[in-house]
């Protein structure tokens, strides 16, 4: 103890040692982890394959045909529910959707395309009766008997579909939304956008139907019952439109993946989220067409007195250059291992007023997609 203290040289020359040893380990660590990430940037794939789907919650409208003699003629006895709420178009659809990402080596630049289509149909149809039956004349063998009906149906047969295609050049900016760890990419490109519908409405309804019976005395004990009056309406309605968009114009979006545990060798999960914005310059088109027939007639004494009341509208054709804003967004998780990946989330996306959806004049609808999706991708090359 004595001889350290006594040779500050000797001391000198050990913490030299010991701070030469330190800097060498210091050094090859450096080295190690370098080597490490750009073996890692080395094994990074250079295209991205992207399958997936998702069930999409369509919120889109149109005005609602409503025939007049829906409220000019009494309602049948039977109608307990609004005839009018069978008229709505495809609510949800299934979307199917693809993305190539293509990323050089020794680049932090990437291209991406991507295309999203969906595709549904609906049909609503909705029937209230009521009947009671009569006699309407007396024979030899006793009364003759007839039904009578009154009802009121309508029904709707409607499709949808839709396309979303984009083409982006996007930076890796290198920074996550929590720190240091995640990736971001803002992309910038072009984005175009088709919507197609199409509905067909009918209505019928009959609210009389009921007949009025006379008694007559032939002679003492003999008595005939005839019909001697009718009276009931023959209500009959029907509207056709086809409505479509198409526009493009550029778009804006920032992606970013943030990991949450494990790694991606072993297997890692993450937490994705994306914003996106775009300016649609396009086109918006209707077509129109609905009429409406009602006519009353009484029958009286073998007489039949008719009257009509005709309701026609000239055809639409609509035709507009319009300006469609539209803004997104998406949040889900991801589970990747080496070159795979699955994910899920959910994710909507927003144009406002896309689509013409007025009968007589143009009124703008929003058209709107939401829901949960699900991915497969597939990591190539590196």
């Amino acid at each position: 103890m004595s001889e350290l203290i006594n040779n500050p040289g000797q001391g000198k020359h050990v913490l030299w040692q010991l701070l030469t040893t330190a800097s060498a380990l210091a050094l090859m660590g450096a080295v190690s982890v370098a080597s490490n990430a750009e073996a890692a940037q080395d094994d990074r794939p250079t295209v991205w394959i992207e399958l997936g789907g998702a069930l999409q919650r369509l919120d889109t409208g149109e005005e609602k045909y409503a025939p007049p003699f829906l409220f000019e003629t009494p309602r049948p006895n039977g109608q307990t529910v609004d005839p009018l709420s069978v008229g709505h178009l495809p609510r949800s659809a299934f979307e199917a959707d693809g993305k190539i990402v293509f990323q050089p080596d020794d680049s932090s630049w990437n291209f991406t395309a991507a295309a999203r289509f969906g595709r549904t149909r609906a049909h609503q149809f909705l029937h209230q009766q009521a009947h009671y039956t009569g006699p309407i004349f007396m024979a030899g063998t006793g009364p003759v008997y007839q039904q009578v009906f009154q009802f009121v149906e309508s029904s709707k047969k409607s499709s949808e579909s839709h396309a979303v295609l984009d083409f982006q050049v996007g930076k890796d900016v290198g920074f996550g939304l929590f720190g240091t760890g995640g990736t971001s990419s803002l992309n910038f490109g072009v984005r175009f956008a088709q919507f197609n519908s199409k509905s067909s409405t009918t209505f019928g309804s009959d609210p009389d139907a009921r007949h009025y019976l006379n008694h007559f005395v032939i002679f003492t004990g003999f008595t005939i019952t005839l019909l001697t009056k009718a009276v009931y309406h023959t209500n009959k309605a029907a509207a056709f439109a086809s409505r479509s968009f198409h526009g493009l114009g550029p778009t804006l979006s920032w992606n970013s993946s943030e990991p949450i545990v494990g790694s991606a060798r072993d297997g890692e999960v993450l937490f994705d989220w994306g914003v996106n914005a775009a300016l649609l310059f396009g086109r918006q088109k209707a077509d129109v067409h609905h009429q409406s027939t009602s006519r009353y007639q009484q029958l009286n004494y073998g007489q039949a007195r008719t009257t009509s009341y005709p309701d026609q509208s000239p055809d639409k054709h609509r035709s507009r250059s319009v300006t469609v804003p539209n803004i997104g967004a998406f949040a889900g998780l991801t589970y990747r291992i080496d070159n795979a990946r699955i994910s899920a989330g959910y994710r909507a996306d927003f144009f406002f007023g896309a689509t013409d959806g007025g009968l007589d004049n143009r009124r703008t609808e929003d058209q709107k997609f939401y829901g949960p999706f699900a991915t497969v991708s597939i990591g190539l090359g590196g």
